[in-house]
Parts: C-alpha cells; sequence; structure tokens
C-alpha cells in the first residue's frame, strides 16, 4: 500500500474517532477532557492504536480509561460504519 494511502487512513480514522469520543456518554467520561493525537494503523489495516491524551485529575483519568476501553466494541461498530474500508481495524 502506498505510503501518502495509509497517511489518509491515519488521519481519517483519527478525525472520525475523536468525533466518536465526544459523543460518548459514559458517566466515567466526565469532567476530563479527552484529545486524539495519534492514530497509526498497521499496512493490512487490521489493527488501528490511538493514542489519546486525557486531561483532568488522575482519578478521573483512570476511570476514564476504564471507560474507553469498555466502549472499544462501540468505537469499532461505529468506525465501520462511517468508514469505507474492506477490514475494520481492531
Amino acid at each position: 500500500m502506498a505510503k501518502f494511502r495509509q497517511q489518509k487512513i491515519d488521519e481519517e480514522m483519527k478525525r472520525e474517532l475523536s468525533v466518536i469520543l465526544s459523543e460518548l456518554k459514559d458517566p466515567r467520561l466526565e469532567g476530563v477532557m479527552l484529545s486524539v493525537v495519534l492514530v497509526e494503523v498497521t499496512r493490512d489495516l487490521r489493527f488501528a492504536k490511538a493514542h489519546i491524551s486525557i486531561w483532568g485529575e488522575p482519578e478521573k483519568a483512570q476511570a476514564a480509561m476504564q471507560g474507553l476501553n469498555s466502549a472499544a466494541s462501540y468505537v469499532r461498530r461505529e468506525i465501520g460504519a462511517r468508514l469505507n474500508l474492506r477490514y475494520t481495524p481492531q
């Protein structure tokens, strides 16, 4: 795959992920600010690593991380619905 295409997919995933995270209704995400810093998708588009910055009190940040981990399957489904890719990265 061309490097340019992979960069475009990374940026599109980053954009959609930030929109999805802002729409989450988990109470553990209250009082913290989330920012998607970087998204890296593997060459075969099977896996993605998202670097997310969480600002807030340490206790709330830990709870927010647990909330994000529990919402991982929902986020993956939403990414699959919004992006036109052959595989939805895990």
